[in-house]
């Protein structure tokens, strides 16, 4: 049972590697936000458009942009992963 479900893992954890590298291998251009597309997208359609809001923050590169993106998405898979592991315990803890 355990050298089945240990195969398993592994064989889930190469499949996450294989999906996570397949785009970066084989697709080829420019990775760009949508953000940017969208915003040529209005121009093109509308304009004459005017933003509602103005950004309460910019950040004065891209990189800094990525890096707060990435800082948030930590955050987030952190508290997913604490809450995941929280019920894991106390399932396991009500044994």
């Amino acid at each position: 049972m355990k050298r089945s479900l240990a195969r398993q893992n592994w064989l889930l954890a190469i499949a996450v590697v294989s999906l996570a590298a397949f785009p970066l291998v084989f697709v080829r251009g420019e990775f760009s936000g949508s953000d940017g597309q969208a915003e040529a997208a209005i121009q093109n359609s509308h304009p004459t458009y005017q933003p509602w809001l103005k950004p309460l923050f910019e950040p004065a590169s891209p990189e800094i942009e990525s890096l707060l993106f990435a800082t948030q998405a930590a955050i987030g898979a952190g508290v997913i992963g604490y809450v995941i592991g929280l019920y894991k315990g106390r399932s396991h803890r009500d044994k």
